[in-house]
């Protein structure tokens, strides 16, 4: 394997200079840098990683951590992201947590260790104390979920706001039993998107009536479980609203197994705007999520930050807005 070494001998200059040009040194001329850059491509040199770690030097790496890939919102967010930072000459890992503070932990530990230039993190409910010190130690920002000791660098959508819309189409239909079944309030997602919901209603005639079941967002069973609980009510909703991709998945699925005719009494307002959705009986209507974008304008945000080399970030918070994509799932209520 060529060295820096090899490089300097073939170019007849200083390893110093070598390696000043391949860490992009201010100090070195940009024809310097061009001829050790050609140079290097020639050789087949590959950069010691691990040497530069051990002289402090940040790696290229900035990490993911994320719930689960299977979520499509998370594949999406990691797809941007990836393509953004790649751009910028970053690579991305990816670290699954499964929403365990332990697990996410350890992943910090270990992106530390390797002196990651940073960290985008979707936080699980409540991270351990070595989380947020780990964390403080390295530019980080959060994606979709914030953590209030985690600092003030976050990318969110208004999940409140959305629920809210869904559940005021519904009012607006006519009905007044309506369930919600979303993630857990522990999770700020979870938290904002049920007080979505109750602020819909308060003051209102279907407020007396609401239902609510909530559980990991992650989790089809919850979604299953959940609408089979409100369908066997002695008077069911006549609507739901929907607070998660995967347990949108897992009603639709319940669904699929009652006859036609409750599913057309059934008004349902799903959450995230998947590849299906739209086919999925009369079409669901949705809450279509702006992940992408989001995720974009993260990454370049993140990139201005390690490339100016920020000793603190400052503050910074994004907000973006859901779209109610309305389709023939939810219908005027009809007298029974």
């Amino acid at each position: 394997m060529a060295t820096a070494k090899d490089i300097a001998a073939m170019l007849q200059i200083s390893v110093s200079t070598v390696g000043r040009a391949l860490s992009d040194d201010p100090r070195i001329s940009a024809e310097t840098k061009q001829r050790v850059s050609r140079a290097a491509a020639e050789l087949g040199y590959v950069a010691n990683r691990a040497a530069q770690m051990m002289r402090g030097v940040s790696s290229n790496l900035v990490g993911l951590l994320l719930p689960d890939i299977r979520n499509g919102f998370y594949s999406t967010a990691a797809h941007a992201l990836s393509q953004c930072l790649a751009a910028g000459g970053y690579q991305l890992m990816l670290c699954e947590t499964g929403d365990d503070r332990v697990i996410e932990s350890q992943h910090l530990r270990e992106l530390s260790s390797a002196h990651a230039a940073g960290v985008i993190i979707v936080p699980s409910a409540k991270p351990l104390p070595e989380s947020v010190r780990l964390l403080s130690a390295m530019p980080h920002c959060q994606l979709l979920r914030r953590y209030a000791a985690l600092g003030n660098q976050c990318f969110v959508i208004d999940d409140a706001k959305a629920i809210h819309a869904a559940t005021r189409h519904l009012m607006a239909l006519g009905h007044e039993r309506i369930g919600y079944i979303g993630g857990s309030p522990d999770l700020s997602t979870g938290a904002a998107r049920l007080e979505g919901f109750r602020e819909a209603l308060r003051g209102t005639r279907a407020a007396a009536w609401a239902r609510e079941e909530v559980g990991p967002p992650s989790s089809w069973e919850v979604g299953r479980g959940a609408v089979r609980r409100l369908l066997d009510l002695p008077a069911p909703p006549t609507a739901i609203v929907l607070g998660s991709v995967q347990i949108t998945y897992g009603v639709l699925d319940a669904l699929c197994t009652y006859d036609s005719a409750v599913r057309q009494r059934l008004s349902v307002v799903g959450f995230g705007d998947e590849p299906g959705f739209r086919w999925w009986g009369p079409g669901l209507t949705t809450l279509a999520m702006p992940v992408s974008e989001l995720a974009t304008a993260c990454g370049l945000w993140f990139l201005h930050q390690l490339k100016t080399r920020a000793t603190g970030l400052a503050p910074y918070t994004s907000v973006s807005h859901a779209e109610l994509i309305v389709r023939g799932s939810t219908r005027a209520i009809t007298a029974s």
